[in-house]
């Protein structure tokens, strides 16, 4: 249901393997920005994403190294002739810093493309129909920060030994029906939705956390995640200089899957001070199902 192309996985300072943050969502024929850091639009080229069918870009909170893409970004947008509107959500504070910076390049109320500024309050942000997107207040610093949870909607199939049983013909009524409306036949007979659709399937949830302090209050929003993508920038051993820069160890945020029970848990915002083997060992000593992304990989959900 959710296809993720991680752009960048480094943490404030980048390295030549890991880009700034950045993550694209794919979901049908939506494709959803979290974070633009610096370079974002060269990873978008050379994931093969491409900027086709990108109106949306989300940002957890207005560090610089989460927002520094987005004027490169609308540039080449800009270029490339685009008249899509663009929609930036975040907190009113991460906001004030892309209208600074957009202002510092365009002038004052103006930009590149066409632009929408969302602000952002914790609940629902975005009702596509197969799925929703909400967001949660996070901890982190002195910003107003955000995480985000993208849930699809519970499906039901059409069963095609019940279609065959009752003489449905293929077409627009087998359509209706898999809409979950009633329809009348040619022989004049009524077939509910409920005679030709399986169970419903499980609901697919993502949750994205940006940069924390604390794992305090996340639990009920990333509990039952299939997949939990999450910062790891300090190991245990470093737990004051974490709590010093407000970001968790791996033990941390693993610690929150194992007790949330989420699925897979995938750990970003890796610092170049750390092998990433060190980091993935003390992660999964509390939850083995974790990993690691290199920028440009991709995992579906």
């Amino acid at each position: 249901m959710f296809a993720l192309t991680f752009l960048g996985t480094s943490a404030s300072v980048p390295s030549a393997e890991r880009n700034h943050p950045a993550l694209l969502i794919e979901v049908g024929s939506h494709r959803v920005l979290v974070d633009c850091g610096e370079g974002t639009q060269r990873q978008l080229l050379r994931s093969g994403a491409g900027f086709r069918r990108l109106d949306r870009i989300l940002l957890t909170h207005g560090h610089f190294d989460h927002v520094l893409g987005i004027p490169g970004l609308f540039s080449t947008l800009r270029l490339r002739r685009t008249n899509d509107l663009m929609t930036v959500q975040g907190s009113p504070d991460t906001l004030d810093v892309v209208v600074r910076m957009l202002a510092g390049l365009w002038g004052e109320g103006r930009a590149p493309i066409p632009l929408e500024l969302v602000p952002l309050a914790t609940g629902r942000v975005l009702d596509a129909g197969n799925f929703t997107i909400g967001c949660f207040p996070v901890r982190h610093r002195d910003t107003d920060s955000f995480g985000f949870s993208f849930e699809s909607r519970a499906r039901r199939h059409l069963r095609p030994e019940r279609l065959a049983a009752l003489g449905v013909p293929d077409g627009p009524v087998r359509k209706e029906l898999a809409e979950g409306r009633s329809v009348t036949l040619a022989d004049g007979r009524t077939i509910d939705p409920e005679d030709v659709l399986g169970p419903p399937e499980r609901r697919k949830k993502l949750v994205i956390v940006g940069d924390a302090e604390t794992t305090d209050g996340l639990a009920e929003h990333v509990r039952d995640a299939d997949v939990l993508v999450i910062e790891a920038t300090f190991l245990d051993r470093d737990a004051a200089i974490a709590r010093d820069y407000g970001h968790l160890t791996a033990a941390e945020a693993a610690a929150l899957a194992a007790t949330s029970e989420v699925k897979l848990l995938v750990l970003t915002h890796i610092s170049g001070r750390y092998k990433d083997e060190e980091i993935l060992a003390e992660a999964r000593k509390a939850f083995p199902n974790s990993r690691i992304p290199m920028d440009l990989d991709r995992i579906t959900t």
